[in-house]
């Protein structure tokens, strides 16, 4: 069916609507502040086969298009013909997700005129699924099987009747199922917005002109993607990084290479190269390699533009199963999305040559979060305060990297604010501040990290999970590297290291846990930067006097 350009254009609108609209409804109805706060989440439209109509904007970049996989194991499971109208289906399961188990996916079908015609999808994290993963996931377990509740594709909801068994099985199985079973209700809520907005489409336009609109959006997408894709000089290119280790054997690093060919109007990343599977807990499923490559792809191609099915096409990813991005099950996955950002930065460096105007140094290389629980000492409740925390970015060719934000992987997610965290848990923050010198000199510096200290009033146990302290953000262009990661604590007068991935640490009261993240890499000779930005960056104190004296070879003033 030919479809004229301006209903193509209000189509691919209301899409977008629809998906931005769902995704309010899940942040003014979910329980826990991962949502609410700091939105790690995903919402998306998906046709009858899983393909992606549209996303809502600022999902993490590391949920791109790839609900459909959930989609597309249910319709495996049950068989079109067993999905009916009022259906909710609940999954997290490590083959077809390939993610920390708290990533929770809900999706129902739409039905027009009889007809399957699409699914409304949310992925959100759950505080808590059971096992060890309070929080975020335990760099203690030794498989999966300990990291919490494995669901696939199951009816959580058959034609609108709830199905009490199951969600009772959930309900006894997890710490804080106030908050997760709200936050599953706050998912269903979502997707029956999403359900109900298209239902309005429908009924102006008929499913087979929205299908038709939908197919030319695709094509236009891809159309623009392959154009982004020519303007990159044909090659193959390589480039080589490393993990520090894989929270279990802290005397291995873990090899991260790739090999990136350009032809055409098409994109290959090649992940044959990179580590097998790991005894830790770093390990990811097929879709944490592909979300990757996605994220470096898209930020190249087509960084301002919709997600749909056709922001894709022109990408080929290689990954053969076994890797620590296509591990294998029971391997553990709680620490899943640990590599992801050092991925990244490992795809923009073997770009670098080709793309040196647009690639940047390394950013922080981690996902930058933490997590403190224990039982509120005045109400007797057990709570779990988790948080992100922002870094550096590398500097630019063209400016300096962004500062406090967090990792290309998490895009838009936000930090809960430290007045939250105090107004809820028995936590006292001393400081939430810029680390000076955190960023790496250059002509355009590197953003700068953050310097967090926090005393509890109680007993607590932390945990925190961090990378990348062995391989610096690494500067371009002569730039210099950032500062790494960094986790001390204070007891009785005396400061401790604390390895770069642990959990359950106890802290008492007294003691002072401070987090320090990493700055981004330098770009440029920084004997060439600007000195008017050299004196602010000392005023702003970003930069001490005796580093802009030291790495600048200069004499600027604290003004």
């Amino acid at each position: 069916m030919a479809v004229d350009p301006i209903t193509v254009e209000i189509i691919r609108c209301a899409l977008k609507a629809t998906a931005n609209e769902m995704s309010t409804v899940l942040k003014k109805t979910a329980y826990n502040m991962m949502i609410y706060e700091v939105q790690d989440y995903c919402v998306a439209v998906l046709d009858d086969e899983g393909r992606t109509m549209s996303q809502n904007e600022g999902a993490l970049p590391i949920f791109l298009a790839d609900l459909g996989v959930a989609v597309q194991d249910g319709i495996e499971v049950y068989g079109k013909e067993n999905i009916h109208p009022g259906d909710v289906f609940l999954v997290n399961h490590p083959e077809i997700c390939g993610q920390h188990l708290n990533n929770m996916a809900v999706y129902t079908p739409f039905f027009w005129a009889g007809k399957l015609l699409c699914f409304l999808a949310v992925r959100a994290h759950w505080i808590d699924v059971g096992g060890a993963s309070t929080g975020f996931g335990s760099s203690q377990t030794r498989d999966v099987y300990e990291e919490g509740i494995q669901i696939r594709s199951v009816k959580i909801y058959s034609q609108g009747k709830p199905n009490h068994e199951v969600l009772r099985l959930i309900e006894d199985n997890i710490r804080f199922p106030e908050s997760s079973l709200g936050d599953l209700r706050a998912q269903i809520a979502c997707c029956r917005t999403g359900e109900e907005r298209l239902e309005q489409i429908c009924r102006k336009y008929g499913g087979a002109r929205f299908q038709a609109a939908v197919q030319v959006i695709w094509d236009q997408t891809d159309k623009l993607v392959r154009e982004s894709v020519r303007a990159i000089p044909d090659g193959v290119y390589e480039a080589s990084s490393f993990l520090d280790n894989d929270g279990r054997d802290f005397s291995k690093t873990v090899p991260i290479k790739v090999k990136i060919e350009v032809h055409g109007d098409e994109l290959t990343i090649d992940y044959s190269e990179v580590s097998d599977q790991v005894p830790g807990f770093i390990n990811c499923g097929a879709s944490g390699g592909m979300a990757a490559a996605r994220v470096a792809f898209k930020a190249l191609t087509s960084p301002q533009r919709e997600v749909n099915e056709g922001s894709f096409c022109a990408l080929k990813v290689i990954l053969p199963p076994g890797k620590l991005l296509s591990a294998r099950r029971p391997a553990p996955i709680g620490g899943w999305s640990l590599s992801l950002p050092t991925v990244l930065d490992t795809i923009l460096r073997a770009l670098a040559p080709a793309l040196p105007d647009r690639v940047p140094a390394a950013h922080k290389g981690d996902m930058g979060g933490y997590a403190m629980f224990g039982t509120h000492p005045r109400t007797g409740v057990r709570y779990v305060c988790q948080n992100i925390m922002g870094g550096g970015w590398g500097g630019r060719p063209f400016e300096d990297g962004a500062a406090a934000s967090v990792s290309m992987c998490q895009g838009d997610v936000k930090n809960t604010p430290i007045e939250l965290q105090e107004l809820y848990y028995p936590l006292l923050f001393d400081c939430h501040q810029f680390r000076a010198d955190s960023g790496g000199a250059g002509k355009f510096r590197g953003g700068s990290g953050l310097e967090v200290k926090v005393k509890p009033l109680h007993d607590v146990l932390v945990s925190r999970n961090t990378d990348r302290i062995q391989c610096p953000p690494w500067g371009l262009m002569g730039g210099k590297e950032g500062l790494t990661n960094q986790t001390l604590i204070e007891r009785k007068g005396k400061q401790e290291t604390l390895p770069g991935k642990f959990s359950h640490l106890l802290v008492k009261p007294g003691e002072t846990v401070i987090f320090l993240t990493a700055g981004g890499g330098g770009w440029g000779d920084p004997s060439q930067r600007d000195q008017s930005a050299l004196k602010s960056d000392v005023a702003l104190g970003y930069v001490s006097a005796k580093a802009a004296r030291d790495t600048y070879s200069c004499r600027a003033q604290r003004s």
